[in-house]
């Protein structure tokens, strides 16, 4: 790499969002956020990732047209001194305009040996929009796999599943084993690892597109349900806001904040990379590099912040949802 490239790759690196669709998918995605999404019903914006159901293109700079699985693997340099065989973050938008199914993801280890050594699948939301008096299933009441299998069996999903209210600004953290399902009417940011496992417990006897009801996992499921858990009753953000920075969650997975700018504000990137998403708003970010240019950034806007990009200047009016391994770069 020449000298001028590598100064290039200390700017951020901004990517081309891959779009799913889904059965219970809407339009929310190119009427909110502006997106050029395919026709049909568009329930998934990959906005950061590497995996390979949706692995994004880079779309300027000095990695232009390269996928981003590609600069993890040939251009680890950016990434600092992050560990294992693929860039462990996933950033969605989800547009829940019919229900999700009820569902569970793996941990590590049980993806590791079940899914082709998949990562497991921790991630957490935060609430972009919530239609009046919707609610999310969080949790469920059977106190061990017989009782669980027994529930399921009987299709009392009423007596199982545990609702909890889901209003715009609310946070969730759900843990690999918590069963979970994303009511319509929602939209949200999810942060995630970079695992595409989820084992279906229940769908609204529904079918695909071929006709046919969609697959159950109901053996995997009873497998990974942590049977120990006890469900939120409030997504209500309770973390103390410092400085315009709201601490989220932090796990052994990644770090996840919200930071409100209003006028110039700087964000310091000691880690191997940063995620920024801009949920809303609008301005501009300079990395501290003095050969990087001013990049323009609106509602919808994601990047990288590579390990070497130093502090982030941003000025504007905008909320970011930032997320960050748990350690900084040595």
């Amino acid at each position: 790499m020449d000298a001028l490239h590598q100064e290039l790759s200390r700017d951020i690196i901004i990517l081309e969002p891959v779009f799913h669709e889904k059965i219970w998918g809407g339009r929310r995605l190119a009427e909110d956020f502006g997106y050029d999404i395919p026709e049909g019903k568009i329930g998934e914006c990959w906005a950061i990732s590497a995996h390979p159901h949706g692995d994004c293109v880079v779309a300027s700079g000095a990695f232009v047209g390269e996928k981003f699985s590609h600069l993890w693997d040939a251009h680890h340099e950016l990434f600092g001194d992050s560990k294992g065989d693929r860039f462990p973050l996933l950033i969605k938008i989800l547009d829940a305009h019919d229900d999700l199914s009820v569902q569970v993801h793996p941990d590590d280890a049980y993806a590791a040996e079940h899914e082709h050594g998949s990562l497991g699948k921790r991630e957490c939301w935060y609430v972009l929009d919530a239609e009046p008096h919707t609610d999310i299933i969080i949790g469920q009441r059977a106190h061990n796999r017989q009782e669980l299998a027994q529930m399921i069996d009987e299709g009392r999903w009423d007596d199982m599943l545990n609702l909890t209210p889901i209003h715009k600004g609310d946070f969730f953290r759900i843990d690999p084993g918590t069963i979970h399902a994303i009511k319509g009417g929602t939209l949200i940011l999810e942060t995630q690892q970079s695992s595409d496992v989820t084992y279906r417990v229940y769908d609204y006897d529904r079918v695909g597109a071929d006709g046919k009801p969609r697959e159950l996992h109901i053996q995997q499921s009873l497998d990974v349900v942590n049977y120990d858990l006890v469900p939120p009753v409030s997504g209500r953000v309770t973390a103390p806001e410092v400085d315009g920075v709201t601490e989220l969650m932090a796990c052994d997975n990644f770090v996840v904040k919200k930071i409100v700018v209003c006028g110039e504000k700087v964000v310091a990137q000691p880690y191997p990379f940063l995620c920024v998403s801009v949920i809303e708003g609008t301005g501009s970010v300079q990395v501290e590099s003095n050969v990087a240019q001013s990049h323009s950034l609106h509602k919808g806007s994601h990047f990288i912040a590579p390990a070497r990009s130093g502090d982030l200047t941003f000025s504007g009016n905008m909320t970011l949802i930032v997320s960050h391994l748990p350690h900084m770069q040595s």
